[in-house]
This record gives C-alpha cells, structure tokens and sequence, in this order.
C-alpha cells in the first residue's frame, strides 16, 4: 500500500525563472511567425483597433459635456458624466485589441496575454466606475435633499476612502484569482483584518451609516420640525456622527444618528393636518335636549372658525359634570396655525354656553352631616334677620 503525502509547499505553485524565460520566448516566437504570416490582417486589426480607440477617447470626451448639461452640476447627468470621464487609456486601447484579436489570427500566446491584460484593465476601470457612481450618488442625495452640512462633507473624505478601499481590495482578489493564485489565505486575512478595524471604531461606524440611512432613507430633513421620546424641536444639521436639534425653549440637543435612528421619530413637518382634542364638562342640571344639542352646536362653532369638525359626543359620566369630547383638525401642518385655532375655539365655545345658558360648572364637593336623630344639620347658623335703624331718628 502506498501512502501519498502532499505538503503546502507542494501544493503553492512556484514560478521559475526558467519558466518564465521560456514563455517569453515562446511569445516571441510566435509573435514573430504571426507578423510574417498575418501581416495583412494585423494590418486592418490595427486600423480597425484604431477606429474603435478613437470612438471610446471621443465618447470619453463626452462625458463633461454630459455633467454640464446639468443646472447645477450635482445631478445624476453629472454623476454618470465623470464616471465616463474616468474610463481610462489603457482600458481603452484593451478593449480595442480584444475586440480585433479573433480577426486578426492571433496566436494563443499572443491572445492569452491580451487577454490577461484585458481582464486587469476591466477590473480595475470597473472599480474606479462603481466609486465614482456611489460616492456621487451619496453627493447627490446629500444636495438635493439638504442633507450637506460642514460635518458630512468632511465625512466624505472618509467615505471616499473606505469605498475606495473595498473596491479595489475586491478588484485585487479578482485579478489574482483569474492568475490562479490560492486567494482563500487573502480573503480571510482581510476578513479578520475588518472585523479588527470595525470592533476598534464601531460606534463611529455605527453613526456613519446611520447618517448614511437618514440621507437614503429620509426620515427627515434639514429644518424639519421632529419629535423623539418626550423632546420637540428643528433638525439644524446632520453630521457625520450626531444630529444637532434646536428645542422649543431656543436650547440645542445634540444626539448619535444611531440612537436618534433607533427611536420612533415624528415629522411633523409633513403632516397635512394637526389635530386637537378638548373634554368640556357641562351641568349634570342642564336639561337632555340641550345635551342632545351640544355635538351639533360644536360643530357650528369649529365650521364658523374654517377648522375642520371631526367627531363629538358624550364621554363619561364625572364627579361633578358631564364630559363631552369634542375632535377637530387644523387645515394647515404648523403649529402656530393649530395654536391659534385652539385658542379660537376655546374662547368661541365658552360665549356659546353663555348665550345658550349652558354652565361649565367648577368641581365642587358637598358634605352633609346629621344629627343624632337622623335630621339633616345645617353647615351655617341660621341667619337672624336685620332691623335697620335710622340714626337720625336715634339722635331725635
């Protein structure tokens, strides 16, 4: 029974000197013997070649033409427009050579090594298009919603780096796949590498994507009025870590975009409406008819004030008067608007009961004590009626 046994070093592919010599002299020689046999189609390949670079270097050109057709050069015609302008040379002249190389009959040496180039020029023009396309979709997003402050547009110094970084770092492994090298000992040193690197600055990464999120996923914007857990206020500016909100007493608060991402957010900047609620307490005396009248006699009084009604009626029975609930909309989202409205129809409804003689009574408690027999005791003395005397007739 024989017993095989591979060690790592035989596994790892060496590259010899020798080998190496021997390929390019392999290539020479073949390139050789393709020129004296081929000389007329490498000829029109290299004309033909020559046609399409000149077509790729003017569609190139087009590119800033593409990004100042843009008002503000900031839109998605100047994102696309500098991603064309970054095509590259030497990714231009490849692609020419690959397109005429079937036709020209070259040789396997000579197509394997275009080839090989062609698949690193892709590669690499591939990553530089997919940063250029995100980075300015992130600086588009950021402009057309309001989102650039000072904070975030240094962020994208950052950002630019870490794309860059994960583009090219997948680029690579590509490349040296496609040259057979064993890349599963990168793959993992680079895993663990990140998981370094994320562990040591989570928390910054952490408010780095959710600034991203807020600018993508646009809960809300510069100068929206927000509320979070018990606190209202204005969104003056999103930063690359924290978000700055001016209260409503003038104070400022500043919180992680995590943490503020991670709570239930209001915009009330984009309501449509804002509505009110009153619970309004009438006499247990007033008569029912007039209660049956109440809802209606609300909905006068908000109609006459161009709110909008929304529902009333009778709620609870309490200690000392009868709840009615009265719901109404202001038409505009401010809430100045509905402040005032609020005020209106406070002040609006109380001269409606005056005239209609309906009372809002006080809460009011009364205890009454009895005597040893059972009768009723008087909380106050009896009063003695009072005689008046004329001092003058006194004087006489």
């Amino acid at each position: 029974m024989t017993v095989k046994t591979t060690t790592a070093a035989a596994k790892t592919p060496v590259i010899a000197p020798e080998k190496v010599q021997d390929q390019v002299n392999d290539l020479y020689v073949a390139s050789v013997q393709w020129l004296q046999s081929h000389w007329l189609q490498i000829l029109v390949g290299i004309g033909v070649a020559t046609g399409i670079a000149l077509l790729l270097f003017w569609l190139r050109g087009f590119g800033p033409k593409l990004a100042l057709r843009s008002k503000s050069g900031k839109g998605w015609p100047a994102v696309f427009g500098r991603a064309i302008q970054r095509t590259g040379t030497f990714f231009i002249i490849m692609l020419s050579a690959r397109l005429v190389t079937r036709f020209a009959g070259a040789p396997d040496q000579v197509a394997s090594t275009i080839n090989f180039l062609f698949t690193i020029a892709t590669v690499f023009q591939a990553a530089v298009w997919a940063r250029e396309i995100i980075l300015g979709a992130i600086e588009h997003r950021a402009r057309s919603e309001h989102y650039a402050g000072e904070a975030l547009v240094s962020a994208m110094g950052l950002i630019r780096l870490l794309v860059t970084f994960v583009l090219f770092a997948i680029a690579l492994i590509v490349v040296l796949d496609n040259l057979g090298v064993n890349v599963t000992g990168l793959v993992a040193g680079l895993g663990v590498g990140g998981i370094a690197i994320g562990l040591a600055a989570q928390g910054i990464f952490a408010d780095l994507f959710a600034a991203l999120a807020i600018i993508f996923d646009r809960p809300f914007r510069r100068g929206d009025a927000v509320s979070y857990d018990q606190t209202s206020g204005t969104v003056e500016e999103i930063g690359l870590k924290s978000t700055r909100i001016r209260g409503v007493n003038g104070e400022e608060r500043i919180i992680s975009n995590k943490q503020l991402l991670d709570k239930e957010i209001t915009n009330n900047t984009r309501r449509e409406f804002r509505r009110t609620k009153f619970v309004i307490g009438v006499a247990y005396e007033t008569p029912a008819e007039t209660l049956e009248r109440i809802p209606a006699l609300f909905k006068d009084v908000i109609e006459g004030l161009e709110g909008i009604f929304v529902r009333s009626g009778f709620a609870v029975f309490n200690a000392s008067s009868l709840d009615f609930e009265l719901e109404f909309d202001s038409p505009h989202p401010d809430f100045q608007h509905a402040y005032d409205l609020r005020h209106k129809v406070g002040l609006a409804i109380v001269k409606r009961f005056a005239d209609e003689g309906i009372s809002i009574p006080y809460p009011t408690q009364t205890t009454f004590t009895a005597a040893p027999d059972g009768h009723f005791i008087m909380p106050y003395a009896d009063v003695q009626a009072v005689k008046r005397v004329d001092l003058r007739e006194g004087e006489a």
